[in-house]
C-alpha cells in the first residue's frame, strides 16, 4: 500500500514500523472474512482493512474524529486477521501505534476516562481486586447484570502446592485477577509440573504483565510493568530458570512481546529479548514432556469442549496444542464449529464494549455446547470468566481437569 507519513507522524518513535506495516498491506480484504466485528456489523470501517485505512489516513495528516476512535476501540485485537492475512501484515502492532496516537489527538469523554482509569487500577492490583471481589460475592444478587456476570459465585479452592525441591525450575506469572477469580489454576499447574519433576519457583515483586494498562491508553505504564517484572525475574533467570510459564494465554502473548516493545530501550532491550524467549504457555512445557509419567487414570467418558483463546491460537500460534495434549492424556473432546472466532472477552472488551461482547459470547457458547460436552475448558482467565457467566455447563482451565484426574 502506497504510504506517505506526514511530518508529525514521522516524529513518532515507531514511525518506521508503522510505515513498513502499512506498505505490507495489499488491500486484499481476506482479513474481513475472519474478523468478528466485521461479521457482526458488516461495516468496512469495523474490519481490519478499514481500520488500517483509518490509521493510514491519520498518520498521513487526515482528519480523525470520535467516530474514528470508536472503530478502533471496537477491535478485539483477536489477531484472527493476522492468521488469515497472506501478506503477513502485523496488524496488532499497527493498531497499538494508531490507538496511542489517536488518544493524543482525540480526548476521551470524562466517563470513558473514569471507566478506563478504574479498570487499570483495580485489575492490576491483586490484593485490592481480591478484596473487592469478596465484597462483590456477598452482594452478588444486588449487583448490576454487567458486574454480576464478572463475579464467579464459587471458585474452586486452590489446594496445597508441592514443597519438593526439584533440579528443574521454572518461574510462573501468577497474574492479576486469576488468583482471585480462579485460585486453583496456578496451584493445579504447580502440582502437575511437580509430577513431571519440575518445580515452580516463587518470585516476589512480579506484578501485572502490563497488558491491561497498555491496551487502555496507558502504554508507558504497561511497559513499566514489564520492566519491573524483568527486574524481578532476572536473578532467577541468571541462576538457570528454564522457562517463565504462563497459565493465562493473554498474559503469555504480551510477555512474548516484551522483546519487541522494549527494543528501543537500551537498558532493557537485551533482557526483554531473553524474557520473551523464555516465556512459554503452559502447553508448550507439557507437550514436550513424557506425559506417560503422569500415570493418569482412565479419563472417563465425560466429553470436554476446548475453547482455544485468540491469544493462544492467533497471537502465540498454538492452535491445536492443548487439544493434542488432552488427547494424549485420554480425554474425549467434542468438535467445536468456527473455533477460530473470538468469544468476546478480549481483556477488558467485555466491559468497554458489552453489547458486541455479549453477541460474540452467545455465538461462541452455541458452538461450544453443540457437541453436548459435560465441561468446557479453556486456557485464559478472561475467556473462562466471560463464558462461565452464561454457560449451561462448567467452564474451567484445562490444567484443572488434568490435576483433578491425577488426584482421582
Amino acid at each position: 500500500m502506497q504510504t506517505r507519513l506526514d511530518s508529525v507522524a514521522l516524529q513518532l518513535p515507531r514511525a518506521a514500523e508503522a510505515e513498513s506495516i502499512l506498505r505490507s498491506c495489499v488491500h486484499c480484504g481476506f482479513c474481513n472474512a475472519t474478523c468478528p466485528t466485521y461479521q457482526l456489523l458488516g461495516d468496512e470501517l469495523d474490519g481490519p482493512r478499514g481500520r488500517i485505512y483509518q490509521i493510514k489516513q491519520m498518520l498521513e495528516g487526515g482528519e480523525v474524529t470520535r467516530e474514528t476512535q470508536l472503530h478502533l476501540d471496537r477491535c478485539l485485537t483477536c489477531r484472527n486477521c493476522e492468521t488469515t492475512c497472506p501478506s503477513g501484515v502485523r496488524y496488532h502492532s499497527l493498531l497499538d501505534i494508531g490507538r496511542e496516537e489517536i488518544a493524543r489527538r482525540v480526548p476521551r469523554t470524562p466517563g470513558e476516562k473514569l471507566l478506563r482509569g478504574t479498570l487499570r487500577r483495580l485489575m492490576t492490583q491483586p490484593a485490592l481486586f481480591g478484596f473487592l471481589l469478596r465484597i462483590g460475592r456477598l452482594f452478588r444478587p444486588l449487583l448490576p447484570a454487567l458486574l454480576r456476570d464478572k463475579v464467579p459465585a464459587h471458585p474452586a479452592a486452590p489446594g496445597k502446592r508441592p514443597l519438593a525441591q526439584r533440579t528443574r525450575k521454572v518461574l510462573m506469572l501468577e497474574g492479576c485477577v486469576q488468583p482471585s477469580l480462579s485460585p486453583n489454576t496456578n496451584a493445579a499447574t504447580a502440582r502437575v509440573l511437580d509430577k513431571l519433576g519440575i518445580q515452580v519457583q516463587p518470585i516476589g515483586g512480579v506484578r501485572c504483565c502490563g497488558a491491561v494498562d497498555y491496551h487502555l491508553d496507558a502504554q508507558d505504564d504497561g511497559l513499566n510493568h514489564a520492566r519491573r517484572n524483568i527486574d524481578a525475574w532476572w536473578p532467577a533467570i541468571e541462576a538457570g530458570a528454564e522457562a517463565i510459564v504462563q497459565t493465562a494465554s493473554g498474559c503469555g502473548a504480551f510477555v512474548k512481546e516484551y522483546g519487541h516493545l522494549l527494543e528501543r530501550d537500551p537498558a532493557y532491550a537485551a533482557k526483554a529479548r531473553k524474557v520473551s524467549a523464555l516465556a512459554l504457555d503452559l502447553v508448550e512445557v507439557l507437550r514436550k514432556e513424557p506425559l506417560e509419567k503422569l500415570r493418569l487414570p482412565d479419563a472417563g467418558d465425560d466429553k470436554l469442549a476446548f475453547h482455544c483463546p485468540c491469544t493462544l491460537q492467533h497471537a502465540q500460534k498454538l492452535g491445536g496444542a492443548v487439544e493434542d495434549v488432552l488427547k494424549r492424556l485420554g480425554f474425549p473432546l467434542t468438535s467445536v464449529p468456527d473455533a477460530h472466532l473470538c468469544c468476546g472477552s478480549a481483556g477488558t472488551y467485555s466491559i468497554t464494549q458489552p453489547e458486541l461482547s455479549k453477541q460474540l459470547r452467545d455465538n461462541k457458547l452455541v458452538a461450544l455446547q453443540s457437541g453436548d460436552p459435560q465441561q468446557i475448558v479453556t486456557a485464559n482467565i478472561g475467556c473462562q470468566t466471560h463464558l462461565a457467566a452464561a454457560s449451561k455447563v462448567p467452564v474451567r482451565h484445562w490444567i484443572e481437569i488434568v490435576d483433578q484426574s491425577l488426584r482421582g
